[in-house]
């Protein structure tokens, strides 16, 4: 039957979701470092100063401001 596939399917990754979050805060975790060890020349040349790194760095990880 079509719903006891779909159901066996979810119960195979009951974790799925929880894995995706860490994946994204690592990813935003790793940005914000790399942000941080940037120079004052180099934010610049992306239209960033060294107070709008402070801030994003300051953030925690659950707040995502692109929320994927």
């Amino acid at each position: 039957m079509k719903g006891q596939r779909g159901f066996v399917l979810m119960a195979k990754r009951p974790f799925a979701g929880l894995f995706h979050k860490i994946a994204r805060w690592q990813v935003v975790h790793a940005e914000r470092q790399m942000l941080a060890t940037l120079s004052d020349d180099a934010l610049k040349d992306i239209g960033l100063n060294r107070g709008d790194v402070e801030r994003e760095r300051q953030l925690h990880f659950w707040q995502d401001p692109l929320r994927k």
